[in-house]
């Protein structure tokens, strides 16, 4: 009998998820505990494995699109077995028979009401704007690499859509020919907007667009885009001499952009000479010097004149007023949102101590002449706040409207810089960890955080939070409460300076710590006294044996 699968819940803040990879198709022999997809949560991009087996009969969210937790997300059961009932909604196999092979495609990119899938002509398939992550509520268009048209097969990438994480490919998962483009490049639109209509060439699809409002926004006229793609589209794309548009991948971009590598001197090895990530990593700009020697050779002796003409005695501004937009990503809009939150919902103020770190240095050094063994100041600070907050419990709580929970387990969030924000993975149990562990747990984290290859459950369950800007040459700063925390810690860089010692000033090594409390669970004198514990462990960092 044929099983449901539906989207899953990957973690405790997940309320929907994106198939990021199918990595079985329609028609495919499933045993259990094979990986059906790859799904994209909030926090990372998870395995999904089965936990029954049979033949995979029909995918109910295609490759990039987004969809609720639970969710059908696909059903297996016996091979040739009937699922219509199932995909309409119902709990059992319904009797009549139905074509198979025209779900799957009727579903994957059309998730129009049925009643209007019937009213489509045959073959073809509305494409709308996909979710590509969980809080992705609109997507930019960034290149079309299809044209109104020209043939599409599966797999073929149609356009590089803008999301709240990142520029990502969008493949087809149908056949047939490019009729109609509704989001030109540049533009923005809700999910679920009308995308792009592909279907057998020359199939009459007036009135499809104009009577399409999936997402909430009416999409544009056929006879406009028909008329419009080929001037707008122009408009955006990269050309070179020949002027033929440059086709490269994201990823590429980047790193041509990060070594400083036309890619119109790149010859593309991809699908219709797209340029991919090695094609850029084996590029040898020697040729294209070469090129470029003569002409930069002889551009400086043909502005000597000016450079050596007497300057004027006032200075004369000229130049042209530049300024550049950069869209917010959706991601940036989450941080905003939820920092912004923070800050105007928990009251909170900052208490700011300074610490001799002399003995602290000498511990360390001590430490580290170990062999194997690699311990940071950071990992010293995160030890002494487990150990005092294990003292301290009210410091390691939480506010709800009618109570205040009070945390006995230390779990340390470790706030670490990424590309495209700032991510928080968690030591759970902190106060139990050695130094080292400290250490080489932080240093995998931080890692994997980088890479984007934390799992969910490795960033849920901070009780508290310390933030680390020391190694920038930062001395003091206020971080915002990583809610639903109560406090967060802010580490300074460690200074040398002259500090009175028995009544001598002497060169000593400091450091300031600055706490910030929500007032509604932290009174001023329990995060005074919290400090006061941490201060203890780290200028005396025996103590912490203790």
């Amino acid at each position: 009998m044929a099983i449901k699968v539906t989207m899953p819940r990957l973690s405790d803040t997940m309320t929907e998820g994106t198939v990021a990879t199918w990595l079985k198709k329609v028609g495919d022999k499933i045993s259990e505990g094979d990986i059906l997809a790859e799904i994209e949560t909030d926090k990372a991009t998870m395995e999904f494995e089965s936990f029954n087996e049979g033949t995979l009969l029909y995918i109910g969210i295609p490759a990039g699109e987004t969809a609720p937790v639970d969710s059908l997300l696909a059903i297996i059961g016996n091979e040739g077995e009937d699922v219509t009932a199932l995909i309409a909604g119902g709990d059992a196999p319904a009797a009549a028979p139905k074509a198979e092979a025209a779900t799957p495609e009727a579903k994957t990119e059309a998730p129009a009401p049925a009643k209007a899938a019937t009213e489509l002509p045959k073959g073809v398939v509305v494409v709308t704007m996909p979710r590509l992550s969980d809080t992705m509520t609109e997507g930019t268009v960034a290149t079309w690499l299809k044209k109104v048209g020209d043939a599409v097969a599966e797999g073929d990438i149609l356009a590089e859509i803008e999301t709240d994480k990142a520029t990502m490919e969008f493949e087809s998962f149908n056949e047939g020919t490019l009729l109609y483009i509704g989001i030109q490049e540049g533009n923005t639109a809700p999910v679920d907007s009308l995308l792009a209509i592909i279907g057998p060439a020359g199939t009459d699809i007036s009135g499809i667009a104009e009577n399409y409002t999936a997402g909430g926004a009416p999409a544009k006229a056929t006879e406009e885009t028909k008329a419009a793609p080929a001037q707008e589209t122009t408009e955006t794309v990269e050309v070179v001499s020949d002027g033929k548009r440059i086709l490269a991948s994201p990823l590429a971009k980047k790193i041509a952009s990060d070594k400083g590598i036309q890619l119109s001197q790149v010859k593309g090895s991809g699908e219709n000479g797209r340029i991919v990530k090695s094609d850029i990593e084996n590029f040898t700009p020697a040729a294209a010097a070469a090129t470029a020697t003569q002409p930069a050779a002889t551009a400086p002796a043909a502005k000597t004149p000016e450079v050596t003409a007497a300057a004027p005695k006032v200075f004369v501004p000229a130049g042209e007023v530049f300024t550049e937009e950069i869209k917010n990503s959706q991601m940036r809009k989450i941080i905003a949102k939820r920092l912004a939150e923070s800050l105007f919902t928990a009251p909170h103020y900052n208490l700011v101590i300074e610490v001799s770190m002399d003995e602290a240095m000498t511990s360390r050094a001590t430490i580290n002449s170990v062999p194997d063994t690699k311990v940071s100041f950071n990992d010293m600070v995160i030890k002494a706040c487990a150990l005092a907050l294990k003292k301290h419990p009210k410091i390691n709580s939480q506010w709800k409207e009618d109570a205040i929970i009070i945390n006995h387990h230390v779990n340390i969030g470790v706030a670490v810089a990424v590309e495209d924000g700032l991510v928080v993975p968690v030591l759970k149990f902190t106060d139990a960890m050695s130094l080292s562990q400290i250490g080489a747990s932080v240093r995998d984290l931080a890692g994997r955080a980088k890479n984007k290859k934390l799992g969910p459950q490795e960033m849920e369950g901070s009780t508290f939070t310390v933030s680390n800007l020391g190694m920038f040459g930062i001395t003091e700063f206020n971080s915002i409460i990583n809610q639903p925390n109560s406090a967060i810690l802010s580490v300074g860089a460690i200074v040398e300076k002259p500090v009175v010692k028995n009544g001598q000033i002497v060169v000593g090594n400091t450091m300031m710590l600055s706490l910030a409390c929500d007032h509604r669970t932290i009174d001023g004198a329990t995060g005074a006294q919290f400090l006061q514990t941490l201060k203890q462990y780290i200028e005396s960092p025996v103590t912490m044996l203790a």
